[in-house]
């Protein structure tokens, strides 16, 4: 890539893609020296563009905020996903309110090139939001948060509860999921050795601490299913325990994600909670225990009272 201006683009795209880059890896995607990308680099900044140069063998470049708006290079994808996104702010309830997100939307369809309005158009006639958020969440929050995730950047902030006590968290964060009129963010609880979903609009105080982590694998099929998962039991109308004589990993490994609530119990048990709507759907965990684990169950007599009716039925039908 020998022309300087296509060059200095492809730079800039690079740096506005990723938040630090080596010297190498910089030179190494431009096919150039290094040399030339300190020039480059130069050049950026002679632009306004603020790229911050980090020495030494773990140093390299970053992209850093200026005292105004430069301009931002974006593919097609990027472009009509940002404008989907706006529109999605606009319906949502993220930020100040409507007015702010159309307005962006507006600047940014303005310069879109026809192909791309055009799927965009069709996203928007063709999209129907299920529900309206209840709680505002602020577009700072959301933009942090996204971030970490991206970055797997351990994250600080106070988090206030159901019963309003604030608790400070250290965490790991993995997703970002709206549910229920609600945004929520998934993330491994450091002091707690365990996942946990956090209430967006609940969480104050972000402070990234700029200590980057390996990722995680999420004990569900997605972060959407593990939200289900752990705000499923809050609306339970019926609960109960099932003491196991079996390990925490054994529980974890089995029942995955639905083991979230499982803790240690006495003498090297693990006692599971559960739940349901109805006390027939409360029943229905117990056919997920396998054939090898002894449990007991501990709940209230209504529930023994279904469960030993059932089993009168049973021992009639075999």
């Amino acid at each position: 890539m020998s022309d300087p201006t296509s060059r200095a683009l492809r730079l800039l795209s690079l740096l506005q893609s990723h938040r630090f880059w080596s010297g190498p890896e910089l030179a190494d995607r431009l096919a150039v020296s290094e040399r030339t990308l300190r020039r480059d680099i130069d050049r950026l900044r002679e632009l306004g563009y603020r790229v911050a140069a980090q020495p030494g063998t773990a140093g390299g470049y970053q992209l850093e905020s200026g005292s105004n708006l430069p301009p931002l290079l974006l593919d097609d994808d990027e472009a009509v996903a940002i404008a989907v996104g706006l529109r999605t702010a606009a319906i949502q309830g993220i930020g100040s309110g409507e007015q702010t997100s159309l307005s962006a939307l507006a600047k940014i369809e303005q310069v879109l090139p026809r192909n791309l309005r055009r799927r965009v158009a069709a996203l928007q006639a063709h999209t129907i939001p299920a529900v309206r958020a209840d709680a505002h969440v602020a577009a700072e929050a959301l933009a942090q948060l996204a971030l970490a995730c991206r970055d797997h950047e351990r994250l600080r902030f106070r988090y206030t509860d159901r019963q309003g006590q604030v608790t400070s968290r250290l965490v790991e964060p993995h997703s970002l999921v709206p549910r229920d009129r609600r945004w929520y963010f998934v993330a491994w609880d450091v002091d707690r050795g365990d996942w946990r979903t956090f209430r967006i609009d609940r969480m104050s105080a972000l402070l990234g601490t700029a200590v980057r982590v390996a990722p995680r694998e999420l004990p569900a099929e997605d972060a959407a299913e593990f939200v289900l998962a752990a705000h499923s039991a809050l609306r339970y109308r019926y609960d109960a325990v099932v003491r196991m004589s079996a390990t925490m990993e054994q529980v974890r490994g089995h029942f995955g994600v639905w083991a979230s609530g499982a803790v240690d119990g006495p003498d090297g048990t693990v006692d599971w909670p559960i739940g349901g709507g109805s006390i027939p759907e409360l029943l229905m965990s117990l056919l997920w225990i396998p054939r090898e684990i002894e449990w007991r169950l501990e709940c209230a007599e209504e529930v023994a009272a279904v469960l030993r009716e059932f089993r009168g039925r049973l021992s009639t039908a075999l």
